[in-house]
């Protein structure tokens, strides 16, 4: 009877060719890199000489569009100094109080209502070179968003009569200007094609695709009134301001860059 037996055969090569063995398979490697090296070298290089042999020109343009603002923006802050932090404190919540109640009286949405800085200080005399505190000064600024701007002299008088004694100045805008700075932007566009077309003509080249595009928007804001006792005396505003809201103008500029052919 025959016994079947698995037989594994190795092949060992003389260990004297192992060291040329291993030093072919260097060189292959190396060549291996060197290639992908040199090819990846040639791509960059043609890519980059496209990018810097581009042929572009660059135009800008602008664009303006008109609006009537239809909201207003202010802040109204109170001043109080006393001798004692309390007394100065209590004065001052007393008055921004009512300035808040008066706002809300007129219309004015609490969310439209916002208290900006509060801010107390020791008041100093400085005496043969020494520093005695005399008294504190307490201030509180309300940001007041005023929507309905044919309110806005009434707001601004029952403001300093409630005891405001400093008005930030009253800015009015847009509650939501993007409709506008379309209108610009687009007109900005047009202009800078136009300019392209003629440049091209006069070239005497074809203009190709829009290599880049930046734009940069101003003038959406109108700064118009702001008021300080100090301007005025401690007596107040002498009289309700009559405020004309006017029109306000956003302009937009835009760069554009063509290839061309």
């Amino acid at each position: 009877m025959n016994e079947e037996k698995d037989i594994n055969l190795k092949v060992i090569p003389p260990a004297k060719y192992l060291p040329w063995v291993a030093v072919g398979v260097a060189a292959m490697l190396m060549i291996f890199l060197a290639a992908a090296t040199y090819t990846q070298v040639l791509q960059g290089r043609y890519a980059g000489q496209e990018a810097q042999y581009k042929n572009i020109i660059s135009v800008s343009g602008e664009g303006k569009a008109v609006g009537k603002p239809d909201i207003g923006q202010i802040s109204l802050s109170v001043i109080s100094n006393a001798s004692t932090v309390a007394v100065a404190q209590k004065d001052n919540t007393e008055k921004m109080n009512k300035i808040v109640a008066a706002m809300k009286e007129v219309g004015i949405e609490e969310d439209d209502l916002k208290t900006a800085t509060y801010n107390l200080y020791p008041q100093y005399q400085y005496t043969s070179g020494r520093s005695t505190i005399i008294g504190y000064e307490v201030s509180q600024t309300l940001e007041v968003k005023i929507r309905d701007l044919d309110k806005v002299g009434d707001i601004l008088g029952k403001a300093t009569a409630a005891g405001a004694n400093q008005m930030g100045s009253l800015t009015l805008t847009f509650d939501d200007p993007e409709e506008l700075n379309a209108e610009a932007r687009q007109k900005a566009i047009d202009n800078a094609k136009e300019k392209a077309q003629k440049l091209a003509a006069a070239l005497g080249v074809s203009l190709g695709k829009i290599t880049s595009f930046s734009e940069n928007n101003s003038g959406d804001t109108a700064t118009m009134y702001s008021y300080s006792e100090k301007a005025v005396g401690m007596g107040g505003a002498s009289s309700v301001p009559n405020i004309q809201t006017g029109q306000n103008e956003i302009q937009v500029n835009v760069n554009i860059a063509y290839e061309i052919y």
